[in-house]
């Protein structure tokens, strides 16, 4: 982490500087079998991506909110970064019907209607595929987000100061977020070479800083794990070997 990084949007412009072959986020779903290992700089580039579709496409302004309606998976690390990125406060778990505009995966479909703004809906399939059929009333993510600019600049500068992440009743500006992932690397010990595999839910701060936040404060790196309880002691045993995962959060 570099004095300058006052945002999460900062701390991954730190890591793309520093070193942007290294492995960033590795992500597992034990109900499919997908694993994808994206480096700083494909994440970066899938950022930069969906920071473009939210602001050039979709007309998000700093202090909009987006109710987060996905698990813990590599997409979802993307919007809460593409989301520093533009100042759009993200809502993990957020009601759609206060949102200015709502990204859902395809459990919560239903649910994420009731946002009378922009609706963009992620079908979570292996490799970032698209729905077979797209919802109605959504923007399928896999379709819009390829053609979007591989750079990305923000039209107004975003403030350390604003709220860039609500999580149940509390709110948190990118700087907080900053100051808590680093405090939190520091107490897992992490710092460069670190991986840290998380099961935990990014429906609190405890899965998110585990799952994204301190990993990328820290220099380190995640392997992140959704419906972990599917993998048996000997698979799990195996994955921190074959992974060389330095630090479990299992939940």
């Amino acid at each position: 982490m570099n004095a300058t990084d006052r945002t999460p949007a900062d701390l991954l412009r730190s890591a793309l500087a520093a070193d942007p072959g290294r492995p960033l986020v590795t992500f597992y779903d034990d109900a499919t079998g997908e694993r994808v290992e994206l480096s700083v700089a494909t994440f970066a580039n899938w950022v930069a991506k969906t920071a473009n579709l939210l602001q050039g496409e979709l007309s998000a302004e700093p202090g909009d909110r987006l109710a987060l309606l996905l698990p813990a998976h590599w997409q979802t690390a993307v919007w809460l970064l593409a989301c520093s990125s533009t100042g759009v406060t993200a809502v993990a778990g957020g009601d759609p019907a206060d949102a200015d505009l709502v990204v859902s995966g395809p459990d919560t479909l239903d649910a994420a209607s009731a946002c009378s703004g922009e609706r963009i809906a992620l079908a979570l399939r292996p490799l970032g595929g698209r729905f077979p059929q797209p919802p109605d009333g959504f923007l399928d993510y896999a379709v819009e987000v390829p053609g979007q600019g591989d750079q990305f600049a923000p039209f107004a500068p975003v403030s350390p100061s604003d709220d860039a992440l609500v999580i149940g009743d509390t709110a948190l500006s990118g700087a907080e977020i900053v100051e808590r992932a680093l405090a939190d690397g520091r107490g897992l010990g992490l710092g460069p070479g670190s991986r840290v595999l998380s099961g935990l839910s990014y429906g609190n701060w405890d899965g998110l800083s585990a799952g994204l936040y301190a990993p990328l404060a820290t220099g380190s790196s995640v392997v992140l794990c959704r419906n972990l309880d599917r993998l048996g002691a000997e698979e799990l045993e195996k994955r921190v070997e074959s992974e060389r995962v330095t630090v479990r959060r299992e939940g």
